[in-house]
Parts: structure tokens; sequence; C-alpha cells
């Protein structure tokens, strides 16, 4: 099979050293990751950054430094950042971080931008005004019934079409399985730009089944830590490296 499209996410917002020692915190270990995931096979980073307390934050600043360290370090390397509120920010924070940013790339939920209707249409808007690649981040088919109101009625623009499907996000014990792409794919058959990430130990089989069908592919310690059998991944670099092996296996759908 042709490899996919490859996007690690090596931290998210909430795992810290206690997960696995070698999940990154701090600018210098983001970089150090991002070069040996690149070096892995790894076509993208999805980017969170930290507080000194090791805190997820949208602070502008560290955005910025961090951005600019992987561009200097890994320039072929693109790069996405989150404006995940992880129960922290509000949409006004994570517009205020958009429109100070302009960040090439930007991970968006719509149930967040839903919180604030006023506000919502802006930040499309917004991103739009600035050259700014959305992808809006789907966790079930009532999100993706969002997203398509909001295209009908023009708050999203025809050409912020690019999604990722989260897999067992809000399942018990955040666990994924294959299957769980199945009520994405009915609710957005012709999609071009998706993308899957998965929660749990089966997150390669998972983004193997998304791979076999066309989609792109988010890996990394964000979403799960371990291999199917229970083996913990030593770091994000070998978790693509064992990605890669099992979707060579697969043959095409």
């Amino acid at each position: 099979m042709t490899r996919p499209f490859i996007m690690v996410a090596p931290n998210g917002a909430r795992r810290g050293k206690e997960a696995n020692a070698s999940l990154p915190i701090t600018i210098p270990e983001m970089v150090t990751t991002a070069v040996s995931c690149h070096q892995a096979g790894a076509d993208a980073l999805h980017l969170h950054v930290r507080d000194d307390n090791g805190g997820h934050s949208l602070d502008v600043g560290l955005y910025r430094e961090a951005t600019s360290e992987l561009l200097r370090v890994v320039p072929t390397l693109e790069v996405q950042i989150t404006t995940e509120a992880a129960g922290i920010f509000d949409v006004p924070a994570q517009y205020h971080c958009l429109r100070e940013l302009k960040p090439k790339w930007a991970s968006v939920s719509i149930r967040e931008m839903a919180r604030d209707m006023s506000l919502a249409p802006k930040v499309y808007d917004l991103c739009a005004d600035n050259n700014t690649k959305i992808q809006h981040i789907l966790y079930n088919t009532d999100d993706i019934a969002l997203l398509l109101d909001w295209q009908k009625q023009g708050i999203v623009k025809a050409d912020q079409d690019s999604v990722l499907f989260v897999l067992g996000r809000y399942t018990q014990g955040q666990v994924s399985s294959p299957d769980d792409l199945t009520p994405f794919r009915q609710a957005l058959p012709d999609i071009k730009h998706w993308m899957v990430c998965a929660f749990g130990p089966d997150e390669h089989n998972c983004l193997a089944q998304a791979a076999r069908q066309g989609g792109a592919v988010r890996v990394g310690f964000e979403n799960s830590l371990m291999s199917p059998d229970g083996t913990p991944h030593a770091d994000n670099a070998a978790s693509i490296t064992a990605l890669i092996h099992t979707i060579e296996q697969l043959k095409p759908a």
C-alpha cells in the first residue's frame, strides 16, 4: 500500500512525563521529537505548547517561539497548531490566538466554536482572511451534522473542507476500534480531505483501516502510548515506525 500522509501528535493537552518520559513538554523537547518523527516518516506535526508548569497553553508567544524553532530545524515538516479548549479556554481566547498568531494551519473543534455563536462565524472569517487552513475536529456524527449545517449557512467557507475524525475520545476508557470509522465515513461519504486519529491501544489498526480507505492519519502520544499487545512505545518516532509497518502489510481496499 502507498504510505498515507502522516501527522504526529506528540503530547496533547493533558498528558505529562508520568505517562511516558519521552513525551515532549518543553519547546526544545518538542523540536527534538519533531526531528526524530520526521526522520521516521511524519509529514506534519500537531503542535501543543505548554506553560512553565507544563499546563496546556494557547499563549501566542510560546507558539511563535515553537513554530519558529520548528521551521528553523525541520523546515520540511508541516506544522498545525491546536486551538483546543481542554476545559480551560473559551472561544474569545481561541479567537485571540488565531488573530494574533495568524498560523498557516490550525485545528478547530466545531463543537467548541458552537459555545459562542456570536463569535463562531468570525473565527471562520478570520481564518479565511488570514489564509489559515482549518482542520475541523469531529468527535461524532452530531459534529458532522453541525458542520454540514454551518457549511449550508455559509458560516464555514466552501474551501474550509478538511476534517479530522476522532475515534474513541468519548467512549468508556477512551478506546477505539476500526469499526468506529464507519459512521463517520457514512455521514461524509464524499469528503476529500480527511484524517483519522484514534484513542487507545488499537490506535494503529484504526489508522491502518483509514489509510486503506484513502485517508490521512494522525498518530502519537496524544492519543495512545502503546501497541495493541500493551507494550509501551519507546517514543513517538517508534510509534510512527510501527504504524508504517502495519500499513505496509495491508492490501488496498
